[in-house]
């Protein structure tokens, strides 16, 4: 057996909670390597924390500013060399979402391949993390560099990710403040022929928001995953939150479904977060007709609504939080923001844009939760081969 199937084998036979030791045995057995770190990004994308066994007892690394945190805003591998030998900082990611860094310190400069090879293990361990979540709280744990809310724990387990890519897109989101969150959400699911995206306000705040918005979104998951046309899944889970708070209560939402082979997207804004679209490098505001939230009033009907994107476009959806930091210029200063960023992967225009907005509030605190989602849209998936049985499913055209 190579090495390579030696150290991948341990990791899967290993406990969920013993993969940080069972990695820096394989590493040390088969590479000489002389120290092992996981590193697990926290909840705001600003640190790296340590994993270990006790939480909380070491000092987080900074992301700005730090080898290993340019090695995680890179995406890439980064090298710190010393007396002592050579330290890699290998990106531990899965399709796009970032988890962390893992650090190996050899004694002496490897070749190339070794490095490679050694990346492999970083994709591979990030893999087992999100096996390994299911049965501990370690890396849960080792995210945090602060307690979390109640309201902000519901949320973030909720969320699908923190970035997904594929052929046809990018996504990155990002929640602030991160670690008291209550009303906002996002949602994705992709599937070989569409992308459903679904942007979440909840009102009111703390753990009242939080429950009001996981009725909603686990509503909306529930008639997404019934395999109904978009304004049916609206309609449903705005009678499972009538139902439920008879009008007390309700959410703005807005929900997305991209057809990957045509790029067609069926729209249903009902009382959304708002859009943002950036084309050959001016960004501008995309306006549906907005409908009634979900959940003010019974039996309500929503329409759907279509627009075409463009190969390249950048759509950037926040919620009333952003706009509420931006001040009374709003428009304009978000726009400038998005156009700003343009440079950035998707993945990470969220976190840069809520950067920024926090220079704003007064006090550097905030008055609301906010919310901002980049989906960067390269193109529809090409047209499959001929011969083969599978077929593009073109959405609803009705409005």
């Amino acid at each position: 057996m190579d090495r390579s199937l030696a150290v991948e084998r341990r990791l899967r036979d290993v406990a969920p909670h013993d993969l940080p030791a069972a990695l820096r045995s394989a590493l040390a057995e088969h590479f000489g390597a002389e120290a092992v770190e996981l590193l697990m990004a926290d909840y705001a994308l600003t640190e790296l924390c340590q994993v270990s066994t006790l939480p909380y007892t070491n000092e987080p690394i900074s992301v700005q500013g730090s080898t290993p945190g340019d090695a995680f805003v890179a995406q890439a591998a980064t090298f710190e060399h010393s007396g002592s030998g050579v330290t890699g900082y290998l990106p531990v990611s899965v399709r796009g979402d970032r988890l962390g860094i893992l650090a190996v310190t050899l004694s002496a400069e490897p070749e190339p391949p070794v490095w490679a090879e050694l990346e492999r293990f970083a994709e591979a361990v990030a893999h087992e993390l999100f096996v390994a979540d299911r049965d501990t709280d370690l890396y849960i744990q080792a995210r945090r560099s602060s307690r979390l809310t109640l309201a902000a724990e519901m949320q973030w387990q909720l969320l699908p990710g923190r970035a997904c890519t594929r052929p046809e897109f990018a996504l990155g989101g990002q929640l602030e403040p991160a670690y008291a969150i209550y009303g906002d959400c996002f949602d994705w699911s992709a599937s070989a022929h569409s992308l459903a995206v679904t942007l979440i306000n909840g009102m009111g705040d703390g753990s009242e928001a939080a429950l009001l918005t996981n009725l909603a979104v686990n509503a909306l998951r529930n008639a997404r995953r019934a395999g109904i046309e978009l304004d049916a899944q609206a309609e449903l889970a705005d009678q499972a939150l009538y139902s439920h708070y008879r009008g007390s209560r309700h959410v703005a939402a807005l929900l997305l479904q991209f057809d990957l082979g045509t790029g067609l997207v069926d729209v249903v804004d009902a009382g959304s977060p708002r859009l943002w679209r950036l084309r050959d490098g001016k960004a501008e505001r995309v306006l549906f007709e907005e409908q009634l939230p979900l959940g003010a009033f019974e039996e309500t009907v929503y329409a759907v609504h279509q627009f075409q994107p463009l190969d390249g476009d950048r759509f950037v959806f926040v919620s009333d939080g952003v706009y509420n930091a931006a001040g009374p210029h709003g428009d304009r200063e978000l726009g400038e923001a998005v156009a700003a960023t343009a440079d950035l992967p998707a993945a990470h225009v969220p976190g840069a844009m809520l950067q920024e907005l926090s220079t704003r509030r007064h006090g550097g605190k905030a008055e609301d939760d906010a919310m901002v989602v980049c989906l960067d849209w390269f193109g529809p998936t090409p047209l499959l081969e001929a011969g083969t049985s599978a077929s593009v499913t073109v959405p609803s055209t009705s409005e």
